[in-house]
């Protein structure tokens, strides 16, 4: 098992100066290499990969100070990224993707990490003091203890604030199964989720609630001089804005898995395509603001832990069905409750669709034979649960 531990830096100037000026040099070097091998399929058809470029690190060392002050094995680890966004292209090409996505230059807001990928061999921490070559030891605020074998450490800058996420092998964890009764979830805008059992978590809109303040500061960024200082001035403060709203979007997902996880030892969730949600443009800013797709992520880390489990199950007409007879029970978006005229069934549609979701996992996961034999036996155990 590996666990991720991030930790808050708090760098002095001279070293957030030499932190950035270390995020800059590996990013000129993920541009150049790029660049590289664009040229080199563009005039002599050839493709170049990981080993023919990082072969050429000791020259480029030799020859540019930046690079010499630079860890060795992190430059490699950037080339690397550089490799696996060329083979994710390529993976996407063969499944006939419409926008397989061409790896595209580094802009210096969009790069942001550097990664050591061994532990010891330029950075370590010690005690409260994280050591970094070329940069010295920073102060960092370990608020949890460090489990396992430190395999991986990567400096981090998000917004104006500096981080170190390390990643331990915690080896082979045996976690008991957890022994909770099971629960389905449904997912929506009205509200965050509701569950089989009727409980409804509300939906936070963090970023809905910042939007005033977030269009008076992109306002101010638009009339400032393209280069000039004042308009990175204004552009820190609206990521400065958007690093708050995803902060307290993540701090509620992990809170809301930590409540489900507590309640069911076997979770339903629906597989939605957020991708393509997200092009109804009347909706796609609920949506993202929402974070499904985050929060089902959190929800299988911590379920992992606990020895839950998550169930990815089909979301086409949960919301339609009938979970008390499985009739189908036509109604529109508009339509929030949902009633059968065949059993008399009269709930939520959301707690409806929570349960259908439910059903559905048993179906999956568990249940004896008779159940997945029976969809109305699962009906019956859901209702009745």
């Amino acid at each position: 098992m590996r666990r991720a531990f991030k930790f808050r830096l708090y760098p002095s100037s001279n070293q957030a100066r030499e932190l950035g000026i270390m995020v800059e040099t590996h990013r000129r070097l993920y541009n150049a290499a790029l660049e590289q091998r664009k040229l080199a399929y563009e005039t002599r058809g050839i493709s170049l990969n990981y080993y023919a470029q990082a072969n050429q690190l000791k020259d480029l060392r030799a020859d540019d100070p930046y690079q010499a002050r630079t860890n060795f094995s992190s430059e490699q680890a950037t080339l690397r990224r550089l490799d696996t966004s060329y083979q994710n292209f390529f993976r996407r090409c063969k499944q006939g993707s419409r926008a397989p996505g061409f790896p595209r230059f580094k802009g210096r807001d969009h790069f942001d990490s550097v990664t050591f990928p061994t532990y010891g061999d330029g950075i370590r921490l010690k005690d409260n003091r994280l050591r970094v070559q070329h940069v010295g030891a920073i102060h960092t605020k370990v608020h949890r203890a460090v489990e396992g074998t430190v395999k991986t450490a990567s400096i981090k800058r998000e917004s104006d604030k500096w981080f170190v996420v390390l990643s331990c092998d915690l080896g082979d964890v045996v976690v008991p199964p957890s022994t909770l009764p099971a629960g389905g979830i449904d997912v929506g805008l009205e509200v965050f989720l509701t569950t089989s059992d009727g409980q409804r978590i509300e939906n936070p809109r963090y970023l809905k609630a910042e939007i005033p303040q977030l269009r008076r500061l992109q306002r101010a960024t638009s009339r400032k001089k393209r280069g000039g200082r004042n308009r990175r001035k204004a552009l820190r403060r609206v990521r400065v804005l958007h690093a708050r709203v995803r902060n307290l979007r993540h701090e509620h997902h992990h809170q809301t898995a930590l409540f489900l996880i507590r309640l069911y030892g076997l979770i339903g969730v629906e597989g939605l395509r957020v991708s393509n949600m997200l092009k109804n443009h009347s909706l796609a800013c609920a949506i993202s603001d929402a974070g499904w797709a985050g929060f089902v992520n959190v929800l299988r880390c911590k379920a992992e832990r606990a020895g839950a489990e998550v169930v990815v199950v089909n979301p086409r007409g949960t919301s339609q069905e009938c979970s008390g007879c499985g009739v189908v029970v036509a109604k529109s978006l508009a339509q929030r409750w949902h009633t059968c005229q065949h059993c008399g069934l009269s709930l939520h549609r959301d707690e409806n669709a929570a349960r259908n979701i439910l059903a559905r996992a048993l179906l999956a996961r568990t249940g004896p034979t008779d159940l997945k034999s029976n969809p109305a036996l699962v009906r019956e155990a859901v209702c009745f649960s």
